[in-house]
């Protein structure tokens, strides 16, 4: 059976709404943020805490479509979707993966933009998080 187009299309919809709820609103608190980047039991712990929050929120928006539309996916698209997001999300928000990437395509200024209410490393992070959760849509969809 082939990818349906409109199951992808409803998932990663469905995965942005998540992600913009659980990493501003829901899935993290001030001090997961302040430490998730950094180093030691601390900095692990506020990130696993951060993740397993967003994945509760993610899991439960996409669950819902699921099952309100009857979409078409296998428990085994599910959990490598699902390994994708929570890779992926962990590892961007390290933090110093974003500043390595930049630093490496020729956007180290943009790394250190900080002005006017923009900050090169936060829009960086957003979009690479948005690309990852189109890539764990498209592999849900397909297993």
């Amino acid at each position: 059976m082939s990818p349906d187009p409109a199951t992808f299309a409803t998932l990663a919809a469905t995965a942005y709404a998540a992600h913009t709820l659980a990493d501003h609103v829901g899935g993290q608190t001030d001090r997961q943020a302040a430490l998730k980047a950094t180093a030691g039991r601390a900095g692990w712990a506020a990130l696993a805490r951060h993740v397993g929050a967003y994945h509760l929120i993610l899991t439960a928006m996409c669950g819902a479509v699921v099952a309100v539309f009857g979409l078409p996916v296998s428990p085994a698209g599910v959990a490598v979707g699902l390994v994708i997001s929570a890779a992926t999300h962990a590892l961007w928000d390290r933090r110093t993966p974003v500043r390595w990437l930049l630093e490496h395509t020729g956007g180290r200024q943009f790394a250190q933009l900080a002005d006017r209410g923009l900050n090169g490393m936060y829009l960086t992070d957003q979009a690479l998080h948005t690309f990852c959760l189109w890539a764990a849509a498209l592999a849900t969809v397909t297993l």
